[in-house]
């Protein structure tokens, strides 16, 4: 089969938009297809390159991957703790001036758009008299039954709870901005491999017809990529040590 038709069909699948909302038909790919869409490059490799670049290239885009889901993990756990802290300064706003909690959650809802769905089942169970919802920030709901279970001041609580939320979300950011430079450093470090190749070919080595034409050099290129997967796993548990649970 012609490697360029893969090509395409592999380039069709990475470009393939994305369903709009409000649109009475919208097709999307199957799950599976969707989760497995970093195999894709290994799968092009494959009949071009051969198994050597297709298990090197695995390995790398396998990398990319965990890079990828580690970063995303440390961003939804920021976006969540300023989420948290917006909310409970805007209930404790309306707490401190008399208004009732449901009253407070409901104001929160509205002056902050982001929690507002989170928090109607929050809304919904305080009216019902039931437990705080689980699909509520944790922060909160954990202050919120805290309170209503032994009867302390929801203000007092939650003033609590938005102290601890305001004080975590403060040191991911002071690490973050700590971590920028042993990060970018495991990044330079992981990708000059990568930029050594056509600076060898510029000088006329021939690394691309060594790593594929030879199996010493394809034995080579598995175990590169193994090293810069495994490096960048050791950096990734290095910097995780230091981070909030």
């Amino acid at each position: 089969m012609n490697p360029w038709f893969l090509l395409s069909c592999g380039a069709g699948l990475a470009c393939w938009p994305r369903p709009v909302a409000g649109t009475p038909f919208s097709w999307r790919l199957p799950r599976a297809v969707r989760a497995g869409w970093w195999l894709l490059p290994a799968v092009l490799v494959l009949p071009v390159f051969g198994f050597g670049w297709a298990t090197a290239t695995l390995m790398l885009t396998f990398a990319v991957r965990q890079e990828h889901r580690h970063r995303a993990r440390a961003k939804a756990a920021m976006a969540e703790a300023e989420l948290t802290a917006s909310v409970l300064r805007t209930m404790i706003g309306e707490l401190r001036a008399g208004a009732h909690p449901v009253t407070a959650a409901e104001a929160a809802a509205e002056a902050v758009p982001a929690a507002s769905g989170r928090l109607r089942g929050l809304i919904a169970a305080a009216r019902l008299g039931g437990t705080a919802d689980p699909g509520a920030p944790p922060a909160l709901a954990n202050a919120w039954a805290l309170a209503s279970r032994y009867g302390l001041p929801m203000a007092d609580v939650l003033d609590a709870a938005r102290r601890d939320a305001e004080a975590e979300a403060g040191f991911r950011r002071r690490l973050k901005a700590k971590m920028a430079g042993p990060r970018a450093s495991a990044a330079v470090l992981a990708v000059l491999p990568l930029v050594c190749l056509p600076l060898g070919e510029a000088m006329g080595a021939g690394p691309v017809r060594v790593l594929t034409e030879t199996g010493a050099g394809r034995l080579l290129l598995v175990v590169g990529a193994g090293l810069i997967w495994a490096g960048t796993a050791w950096c990734r548990a290095l910097t995780g040590r230091v981070a909030p649970c």
